[in-house]
């Protein structure tokens, strides 16, 4: 799970630890879709938009800053 910065979010589960928006913290979901600056995630039935530069998440023990993967997502999986 090294470097998950370039690999595929849809389908993986996260936790949101920090964010401008403190109401975000804790939010537990399943990533449902991925644009340039938007993170879409189904939690307990819900569907929730986050701004990828407003969150840092974890995927299990991996922390993301959102600002660090502000690219379309089939850009960044491509990156070097």
């Amino acid at each position: 799970m090294k470097n998950m910065k370039k690999k595929e979010l849809i389908g993986r589960e996260i936790e949101v630890s920090d964010s401008k928006n403190k109401a975000l913290i804790g939010i537990r979901g399943k990533i449902i879709d991925e644009s340039k600056n938007m993170l879409t995630i189904r939690t307990d039935g819900m569907t929730k938009k986050m701004i990828k530069d407003q969150i840092t998440f974890r995927i299990g023990d991996i922390t993301i800053k959102g600002k660090e993967i502000m690219h379309r997502p089939e850009d960044r999986t491509k990156r070097k």
